[in-house]
């Protein structure tokens, strides 16, 4: 039975491996850039642009991955573009007037960081070391022309402001070809809100018909690594859902092979980094063709284009669609689209999280402080599997109040581990002790202390969430690695409560854990960790209760 106590160490050990590798792979924050002025000169249309989808025959949608780009004003190099900047109360968005090219986005309400509360988180920008661009256009029928991305468009002002008392925002920028066709590229952006709607309207004034499909796609650089190894690093990359296969991850490895590939209806692609998500819904019951590849500039695109669309003379046509540039806020993005939530990704313990997580955020409703939201939790989890803990903890008292006589067991015996193992059986069955009965609860409990810790590392609403005195922010280490020491401090409370084993090998073993995971968990949110020491504390005054009260019952004559 002895072996039993090791593999509970081991599996303790092991998730928490699990949990610090996770947290390597997906977990770092990168240093955020502060605003900057786009000075790129924007690139001869003459060149070839891979990004932009060539379909040589609009009216066939034959599903080819898009490959070239298409000279603009049939062959001639296309002017620079101005940019536009256009503010609301949640965003601060610079469009490019070549295309109508989002080029950069700060979030308005969202710093960089605590101590630089009047520097706005960028999530998009044409920087070198973190490009992320969306792109949109209308791709024509062989000899016809259409406005791509590398097209430059005109517009009444370079400067919006969403003004007091306003509701939404409307940005027009226009293009007009020369037999007639003009296009109104038309952003709506809505107050307290950071999805932004997108048209593009063609009216087709000329004396022939006119087809075209339209396209949108994200195009991003791979961020460049930046910290030191014990740094977290973020999951960026591609993301889609559609009814057929849900939610699905393409890391850019992915994006460049080009593995997304398909017709959907009903789906959304986006880009996401760790909080928050750049996201291309479609209309509803729309067909679209998904996509994504990767460009010889080392940028890496995913995107969709629509079914070609025949406008007779005289006639109009609108494209429409939502872009949402912001953070993964679940309540937000379910509103949007089906799926657009999954962004904020639980794992496979997602059946557990999400529970947790609506949980959380009606006690900090009510609460309105996260750091005690997450103490409330621990109360609340302690409750649910309290008759659990309290079987385990009579039966670790139970093997305390047995260690002197397994251990004369062990000096009775020697060597001979079949003889021992049948004595300590015997004694188990008499005493009546379970070693199982230990070990078995704590395992239990352990996919929902995983399932936590996703909702921990994936809720926005807790980035520069803070607590009392010092913990400032509770998705960040503790600055002064108080909580972390007391982490430790607790987990050697509660082996001094524990049984020790008769091994001595695993002895050694139990006792440097709580070093172990102090070193580790140093590096951890202090949310989480804050969330460790509450239940190791409960844990802790538990056991102990229970421990007395059996140490007495088996000392009562």
């Amino acid at each position: 039975m002895d072996n039993i106590r090791l593999i509970l160490i081991l599996a303790l050990a092991y998730t928490g491996f699990l949990l610090w590798q996770a947290w390597q792979e997906d977990y770092v924050h990168t240093a955020p850039y502060q605003s900057q002025t786009v000075q790129e000169t924007a690139t001869s249309a003459g060149s070839a642009d891979q990004s932009v989808p060539q379909v040589p025959a609009v009216t066939n949608i034959d599903g080819a991955v898009p490959q070239a780009a298409k000279p603009t004003e049939a062959g001639k190099p296309a002017l620079n573009g101005q940019l536009i900047t256009v503010t609301t109360d949640t965003l601060k968005v610079s469009i490019d007037t070549r295309g109508g090219t989002i080029v950069e986005t700060l979030l308005l309400k969202y710093p960089v960081s605590i101590q630089q509360l009047d520097v706005k988180y960028r999530l998009m920008s044409r920087s070198p070391d973190d490009f992320f661009i969306a792109q949109n256009g209308l791709l024509g029928a062989a000899e016809q022309e259409a406005p791509t991305h590398e097209s430059v468009f005109s517009t009444a002002q370079t400067s919006y402001q969403l003004k007091e008392g306003q509701e939404q925002l409307v940005v027009d920028l226009v293009w007009t070809s020369g037999s007639g066709v003009k296009v109104t590229k038309r952003y709506h952006f809505i107050r307290g809100s950071h999805k932004v709607d997108l048209e593009n309207i063609v009216e087709n004034a000329s004396a022939a018909p006119w087809q075209a499909r339209e396209y949108r796609q994200l195009q991003r650089g791979e961020p460049a690594a930046k910290g030191s190894a014990l740094m977290m690093h973020a999951f960026v990359g591609g993301v889609s859902w559609d009814p057929e296969d849900k939610y699905q991850k393409h890391d850019f490895d992915d994006l460049a092979a080009g593995t997304l590939n398909k017709e959907v209806t009903d789906g959304w692609i986006a880009m996401i980094q760790h909080y928050f998500v750049v996201s291309l819904v479609p209309p509803r019951k729309e067909p679209r063709h998904f996509y994504s590849k990767g460009l010889a500039n080392g940028h890496y695109v995913i995107g969709e284009y629509s079914p070609a669309v025949n406008i007779a003379p005289g006639a109009s046509h609108t494209f429409g669609g939502v872009i949402y540039m912001g953070p993964k806020d679940q309540e937000d993005l379910a509103a949007i689209a089906e799926g657009l939530d999954l962004v904020v990704d639980y794992g496979w313990l997602t059946i557990l999280a999400k529970p947790m997580y609506e949980i959380l955020s009606w006690i900090n409703s009510i609460v309105g402080n996260w750091g005690w939201t997450i103490l409330i939790f621990t109360v609340l989890i302690k409750a649910v599997f309290f008759k659990l803990s309290e079987t385990s903890y009579k039966s670790m008292a139970k093997m305390r109040n047995l260690a002197p006589r397994v251990q004369a067991l062990k000096d009775r015996y020697g060597d001979d581990k079949q003889r021992m193992q049948t004595a300590m059986m015997k004694l188990y069955k008499e005493s009546g002790a379970n070693p199982l009965s230990g070990c078995l609860p704590m395992l239990i409990q352990m996919p929902f202390f995983i399932a936590l810790y996703w909702v921990l590392m994936e809720s926005v609403e807790l980035r520069q969430a803070p607590w009392i005195l010092w913990i400032k922010d509770l998705s960040v280490k503790d600055p002064y690695f108080v909580l972390p020491v007391l982490m430790g401090a607790s987990m050697f409370i509660q082996q001094k409560l524990n049984p020790a084993p008769p091994d001595p090998m695993q002895a050694k073993l139990l006792m440097a854990l709580p070093f172990v995971f102090t070193v580790m968990f140093a590096f951890f949110p202090s949310g989480l960790v804050l969330y460790w020491v509450a239940n190791n504390v409960l844990s802790i005054s538990q056991q102990w209760v229970i421990t007395k009260r059996i140490e007495k019952q088996d000392s009562t004559p």
